[in-house]
C-alpha cells in the first residue's frame, strides 16, 4: 500500500513538472511571436521610411513662411526652394502665412502631416521667443517641430528715419528721454526678434519707446521709409541699399564686433550699452515625426546646393553669416536662444497686449 502511494506521488510530481514545462514553452512561444511581430513592424516601418525617402519628393512641397513676403525669412526660404526645385525637379513652393508674430503659420506646420511635404521657414520669433511670451501658444516647438538645417544668421542694426535728429545711440537715448513714449518703432509683429531687440534697448537705456507692430516686414519698412514711424531694426543685407541712398541712418550694430560691410558704423555695445547683442537667424524645420531619412535628405541637399555652393560667397557679401547647422546642432542652438530671450522677456517685463 505504501509503495502504491509513493508511486502515485511520483506520478503527480512528474505530471506537475510536465505541465510547468509545457506552460513555459507556450509562454515562450507567445513571447517570441510578439517579439518577432514587433520586430517585423519596426522593420517594415524602417523599410517604408527608406522607400519614402528614396522617392521623396514625389509631388510639390510647401515651405510655409509665417510672415508676409520680402522679409529675411521669406528671402531665405525662396532661395532654398529654388535650389531644391532645381535639384529634384519637383516644385518647392513658398507660401506666406503671416499673423500673430509668426505664430499662425508656425502652428500650421506644427500640426501638418509629418511626411516632408510641409516645411517651415524658421525664424526665432515664433520658435524661441513666443514660448516665453505667450502662455497660450498653440504648439510646443521642442515637441511638435524638428530641425532640418540652420541656414544663415543675420546681425541686425538699429536705424532712425533721416527726419529724426539723432546720429548716434547716445543722441537717440537723450532724444527719447526728452520725448518719453513719443518715438515710435515698427516691427514685423509682437514677439519677433525686432520687437524684443527694441524692448531690450529701451530697458537697458532707461527710455520709453512706443511699439507699432505690423503683420510683416514689408509694411513696417514702407511706413518707416515714409516717415510714419521713427525707428526700425534691419538686417545688414536689407539696410545696405537704404543706408547708401540716404533713406535710413544706421546708429548702431547689434553685435559685439563691427561689420566689415559697414566698418564705420559703431556697435551698440561700444556706444554705451555694454554686452548689447541681438541676431536673427533663418532655417528649415519640419513637423515632428517626419522620417529621419527625409530630414537628412533635405539637410544634405541644402548643404550641397546652398551652404557649400557658389551661393556661399554671395551670401557673405550680402551680409549673411553662413550657419549650416545640422538637426542636432540646430536643436541645441534653439535651446540656448530660448533661454536667452526668456531672460530678456522677464527682465524687461514684456507682455502680449
Amino acid at each position: 500500500m505504501g509503495q502504491l502511494l509513493l508511486q502515485g506521488g511520483r506520478n503527480t510530481l512528474c505530471r506537475a513538472i510536465a505541465y510547468y514545462i509545457l506552460i513555459r514553452i507556450v509562454l515562450w512561444r507567445n513571447a517570441m511571436k510578439r517579439y518577432v511581430g514587433a520586430a517585423c513592424c519596426v522593420g517594415m516601418a524602417t523599410m517604408a521610411s527608406a522607400v519614402a525617402a528614396q522617392s521623396y519628393p514625389a509631388r510639390a512641397v510647401r515651405i510655409l513662411v509665417p510672415f508676409v513676403p520680402a522679409g529675411p525669412t521669406d528671402i531665405n526660404a525662396r532661395m532654398v526652394a529654388q535650389k531644391l526645385t532645381e535639384a529634384w525637379g519637383q516644385s518647392f513652393v513658398v507660401e506666406n502665412r503671416g499673423g500673430a508674430g509668426g505664430v499662425l503659420g508656425t502652428d500650421l506646420v506644427a500640426k501638418a502631416a509629418p511626411d516632408g511635404y510641409t516645411l517651415l521657414g524658421a525664424n526665432p520669433g515664433p520658435l524661441t521667443i513666443s514660448p516665453s511670451l505667450n502662455p497660450k501658444l498653440p504648439y510646443d516647438p521642442a515637441r511638435q517641430l524638428t530641425p532640418v538645417i540652420l541656414v544663415t544668421n543675420t546681425t541686425s542694426v538699429l536705424t532712425v528715419h533721416p527726419s529724426v535728429p539723432a546720429r548716434s545711440v547716445k543722441e537717440l537715448i537723450a532724444l527719447a528721454k526728452a520725448r518719453p513714449g513719443k518715438l515710435t518703432y515698427g516691427t514685423p509683429g509682437i514677439g519677433t526678434v525686432s520687437h524684443l531687440t527694441w524692448e531690450m534697448f529701451g530697458h537697458r537705456a532707461g527710455v520709453k519707446l512706443l511699439h507699432v507692430p505690423y503683420k510683416g516686414s514689408a509694411q513696417s519698412t514702407n511706413d518707416f521709409l515714409a516717415g510714419q514711424i521713427d525707428l526700425r531694426s534691419f538686417s545688414i543685407p536689407a539696410v545696405l541699399p537704404l543706408m547708401k541712398s540716404g533713406k535710413a541712418r544706421v546708429i548702431g550694430i547689434n553685435s559685439l564686433k563691427r561689420s566689415p560691410l559697414m566698418p564705420d558704423a559703431p556697435t551698440v555695445d561700444e556706444s554705451g550699452l555694454p554686452g548689447f547683442e541681438s541676431a536673427n537667424w533663418n532655417g528649415i524645420m519640419a513637423p515632428a515625426g517626419t522620417p529621419r531619412e527625409i530630414i537628412m535628405k533635405l539637410h544634405d541637399e541644402i548643404q550641397r546646393r546652398v551652404i557649400k555652393s557658389e551661393l556661399r560667397e554671395q551670401l557673405i557679401k550680402d551680409g549673411y553669416e553662413i550657419a549650416g547647422l545640422g538637426p542636432e546642432e540646430f536643436a541645441a542652438f534653439m535651446k540656448l536662444e530660448t533661454e536667452k530671450w526668456a531672460k530678456v522677456i522677464k527682465t524687461a517685463d514684456v507682455k502680449i497686449d
